[in-house]
Parts: structure tokens; sequence; C-alpha cells
């Protein structure tokens, strides 16, 4: 037996629940993001975004043929009240406009009477809660809980995600592995026109050479151990500087420590968040990009390194390493040595480096924003027929 979905037009109606994303999207906030500018891009589905009450017209310009419907609370404590009870009644009042209801960010409303597909990102919050602010370690416990309960369809970002989420939860719904894409049109190889990286850098005081971090500064990055590795090279490579990139998230006092009891805390600069027009000109220019992260549900700037051709080293064992293969250099979780050594063979440069480097551009050009969309909409469909 079949069901039929869709308004007649063959459009599947599709409803994303945007309310939690921040004005500066990051990680799991900039997959939301992109996927909804994707999605609109699409002539088979009819989209409808549920925003917070003073955010409409950001949603509005990222898709602009969407219907943005701003009621969520813009505080986040009545939000996640809202977005089990108050989502729910917004799609019972409005059915006409779902036939799937996606969370994108782990929740869902209670009682949808609709559909359901939510995306699951890691789940740090179940195996490493000391990474996390307890307030979101009880909360997103709760929501994976909920996830593997009510979703029809579960989206994972990566196999290591979609296998520990089965082992932890044993969701009756299928997952489905979709993968990140990254912007081809701003992440490449080479500058949109002469001078633009130099006028870029210069703007926001950094000087090459210089190894890059980007991403919000939190205790799961490891920047500690990054600092570490960057000051055992320092003394050798006097030009050299370690650029951050990225706002603080929280937890950051270990990291303020071992900046300043670094004799080199002088060559470590914090930029603090950067423009997302600017990141592109960082990662192109950089001798080398370290991501040494415990732990991620994708790793989207390791992605972003390899789609500009930049050598990139980060850790074993991990989604990033899943997605990079032999285009980076690996290094064991929190090894100073080991990341030092990375880097400087990242450094030296020559024929190994530069096969991981045009290797991690062919890497990155099988990853798209479109394809991201195609493989969600494969699973809205799946939940609409089941």
């Amino acid at each position: 037996m079949s069901t039929v979905v869709g308004d007649g037009s063959g459009l599947l109606r599709i409803g994303i629940n945007v309310a939690a994303i921040p004005v500066e999207a990051l990680g799991a906030g900039q997959y939301t993001v992109e996927l909804v500018r994707a999605l609109a891009r699409r002539d088979d589905i009819a989209l409808t975004l549920v925003a917070r009450r003073d955010d409409a017209t950001r949603w509005q310009n990222i898709a602009p043929l969407s219907t943005v419907m701003a009621n969520a609370p813009s505080h986040r404590g009545p939000r996640l009240l809202w977005e089990e009870i108050g989502l729910t009644a917004t799609v019972r009042t409005r059915p006409a406009n779902f036939d799937v209801v996606h969370g994108p960010h782990y929740a869902l409303p209670a009682w949808p009477g609709r559909p359901t597909v939510v995306t699951v990102h890691d789940l740090t919050f179940v195996d490493h809660p000391e990474w996390h602010e307890r307030s979101k370690v009880l909360y997103f416990r709760r929501a994976l809980r909920l996830a593997a309960r009510r979703a029809d369809v579960v989206v994972c970002v990566s196999e290591r995600t979609a296998r520990r989420f089965s082992e932890i939860y044993h969701p009756d719904a299928p997952i489905r592995v979709v993968p990140h894409g990254v912007d081809r049109e701003r992440f490449t190889s080479s500058e949109p026109r002469p001078g633009n990286d130099s006028a870029v850098l210069d703007r926001l005081g950094v000087r090459a050479p210089y190894v890059l971090h980007t991403g919000t500064i939190q205790p799961r990055k490891d920047l500690v151990t990054l600092v570490a590795g960057f000051s055992r090279l320092a003394d050798t490579h006097r030009e050299l500087s370690l650029v951050l990139a990225g706002g603080n998230g929280w937890g950051t006092a270990d990291l303020d420590a071992a900046i300043a009891a670094s004799p080199w805390r002088e060559r470590i600069v914090r930029l603090g968040h950067v423009d997302d027009a600017d990141v592109p000109s960082l990662v192109r220019v950089a001798s080398v990009v370290a991501y040494p992260s415990l732990e991620e549900g994708f790793g989207l700037p390791a992605l972003e390194a390899m789609a500009c051709g930049t050598a990139l080293v980060t850790t074993q064992d991990s989604v990033m390493s899943e997605l990079a293969g032999d285009a980076a250099l690996l290094v064991p979780r929190s090894d100073a040595t080991a990341l030092a050594d990375a880097l400087e063979i990242a450094l030296a440069g020559g024929p190994d480096v530069a096969r991981r480097r045009l290797e991690g551009l062919e890497r990155a050009s099988t990853y798209t924003w479109k394809a991201c969309a195609a493989g969600h909409v494969d699973a809205y469909r799946e939940a609409a027929a089941g």
C-alpha cells in the first residue's frame, strides 16, 4: 500500500525547524544553513522553515521562495519547550505545509501527526559529557533518546556517528548516512581575484607562514595539544605563527593557560570569530591546517582544507580520518610530539605532501551540498512513504 504525499503538484512539502540555529552559524548550524540553501534550489521540494520570531529575514534571504513561519521564542529556555509543544501545534494547525518534518539539530516535536526525520551529528554528549556544558549534556541526551523513538528516518552525518547511534539506542527507524558538502565556490585552491587573499590577511593582521586552526574554541578541539606541538617547532621555524580562527565556545581556561605559559605566546594569534567570507583566504594561504580534534560528528574544517589544496594534519581513528583517507597526515589523540612531527613534515613539503594535497582536492570534489540535499530528499521520501 503506497502513501500519497504532496499537494497534487508533485512537490514534497518539507518543514524544517531552524529555530535553534544562531546567527553565527557554525558546525550543525552551518550544515542547516547550507542544506536549506541547497534544498531551496530544487524544484521538487516546497520548503517551510520554522524560525525564531526575530530571525525571519535571514531565512527568507537564504531561501527566498520558501515559507517562513517565525513563531518560535527568541530566548533559549522557552524555545526548548516550544520545540516540543509549540512546534507540534504549528505543524498540526498548518498541515498543508508539512508532508515531513525535519529536525536538523537532534530535536523533534512531541506529537507532530506527520512523518519525521532527525539529524544526529555526534554522540559526544553521551560518550564525553566532560566536553560540554552540563545543561547541554542533559538536554541533548534526552533529545537523542527521543529521536531514537520518534523519528521515522534518522540521518547521520558519517558512518562513525551512525554506528555509534545504533549501538547505543537501537532505533527501529532506518539510519541513512548523508555527509556534509563543501562550498566549492568559496573553498577553492585559487583566490577569486588577484590580491584578494593578501588583502584579507592584511585586514586580519595575519602574516604567512602560519599553522591554522578554524572552529569554535572548546575542550574537544584539543587546542592545548596544538599549542604544545607548535611550541616544539617555534624555535626552528622563527617566522612561523599559530593562528586560531574561531570564537570562544566554553571551557577556554586551559587554552588560555597553555598560551600564557608558552615562550612563543607572542606568535600565537587568536582572531576570534572570522566572517565566513574571510575563512577561505586564511585556509588557502596557510602552510598547514591543523585539526587535532578529539572527536567530531563530521569535521567540516578538514574538508574545507582539502578543498583548498592545503596540507592537513588531523586525528587518526576519527571521522576526520574517515573523511580524509590518505590525503591527511594523521596523528594520535593528544600526542603533542606526534603532532609536532606531522606539522614538521607538512611544513617541509616534498613529493609526499604534494601528493596528499592533490588527493585532498580530488576527495573534496565529491562532497557537495547538492549531493547532501539529494540524500536528504531520499530520506524525506522514505519517511513520507513509510
